[in-house]
Order: structure tokens, then sequence, then C-alpha cells
């Protein structure tokens, strides 16, 4: 998991996200959408699973919305074909780190070592892909932030964590999403670290709900 309570608001900062190359990206932790208004963001940490991965890809594909995956690397290293497939559903990549561990006090030497490594196994996986984002485990991001921009990589907070890792069941899930949204949310939820069938089963419910209320799923923003 990512955090340990139900979080509202994500690190204060916001920002610009990541570009299409190294340079680009800023030490600014982004926690909003690219286009503001009534739209929010999916994000998802901890995968990729060899269970709840396949079945979240298939209900995104279902309601057509495109998320951002947070990749743990040793679920990656175990589980490549995974990270494939969400590149095939047109989803965007983020680094969360080899073993998800709490960097809060790392050196930068550690942070930039561990991102590294990370990148390396998801292009291994993916050749070429670029890994645009990157999410410290925890919101625990000491000097992460200027690492990973030196790496090409944002740094993607949220506005939204829904406890997920508890579970709490998919009613609730659903509730806090649906109650707890606001226009331009980054919402952080998971697709690994654990059973998280009420969070597949919870974004199948979510979609369709928050779009009747008129609201759209975007992409982090690229500036704030």
């Amino acid at each position: 998991m990512c955090l340990s309570t139900l979080t509202l608001a994500g690190p204060a900062q916001a920002g610009q996200e990541t570009g299409r190359a190294k340079g680009e990206a800023t030490a600014t932790v982004v926690d909003s959408t690219r286009h503001g208004g009534r739209t929010l963001a999916l994000t998802f940490d901890d995968g990729p699973d060899p269970t709840d991965t396949p079945r979240l890809l298939k209900v995104l594909r279902k309601h057509h919305v495109k998320a951002v995956f947070c990749l743990w690397g040793d679920h990656v290293r175990q589980h490549p074909e995974l990270v494939r497939a969400i590149v095939r559903g047109g989803h965007t990549l983020c680094n969360h780190t080899m073993s998800h561990d709490d960097m809060g006090t790392w050196s930068p030497e550690e942070v930039r070592a561990d991102l590294e490594a990370t990148n390396a196994e998801i292009h291994q996986a993916v050749p070429g892909v670029p890994v645009r984002y990157f999410r410290a485990p925890y919101g625990s991001w000491g000097r992460t932030p200027q690492v990973a921009a030196e790496l090409g990589m944002q740094p993607l907070g949220w506005r939204l964590a829904v406890g997920d890792w508890e579970p709490p069941g998919t009613d609730e899930l659903v509730r806090r999403v649906v109650e707890g949204v606001t226009p331009g949310a980054v919402v952080l939820m998971h697709d690994g670290g654990g059973d998280r069938d009420q969070t597949v089963a919870a974004v199948d419910r979510i979609v369709p709900l928050l779009r009747a209320e008129g609201w759209r799923f975007d992409r982090p923003a690229r500036r704030a």
C-alpha cells in the first residue's frame, strides 16, 4: 500500500507533468489533471498483479478510460507480460521504485540507483516506452522529486486516496470516490500489493456513475 490513512489531499505542490524527453520534467509534484473542470485522473499503484491487473485492464477497456500505472519494479520483473498489456491498452507508465521502500531519508545517490534500476526493469519489458512519472511510496518524497526530474520523470502526487488497501468494501470505495472527488483531481487507487478485487469492481461502477454526472476522465497535468 502507499498510505496508512485515508487521504483527501496529496502533496500541496502542483506543477508540470513530465515531458517527452529528459530535461522537461520539474521537481514539483503534480496532483491535478491536464484540463481541469469536472475531470479526474485514475492512477493505480503497486502492480502489476497477475490476477487484478488483467481484470482492471479489461474494465478500463470496456469503459474507454486511460489511466496511469505506477509500477513496482520487483513485480515488473515477475510479470513483464502485464507491463506489455498495460502499454497495449494505451495507458501511461509511472516508476514506483523497485521494492516499495520508504525513501524519505535516502540520499540522492541511493534514490537515483533505485529509480534507474526500476526503469531498467520496465524497459526490459517494454523497450523504448517512456516512463513519464515517478510516485514515492507512502508519499514519502524526501529527495526523490529532484532526482526523478533529472531522470525525465515528473513526480506524481494525488488529491484523493480512497484507502482501498483496507479493504473497506466495494460500496464504500464507490462512495469515497463519488463523494470525495473534486474538479481536476488525481485519484490514487491500487491494482497490486494485495487483493484488489474490490477496487476493480468499484472502478467498473465509478466510471459510468461519474460520467452520468458530467465528469470526464483525463491524464495528469502537464502544467499547473
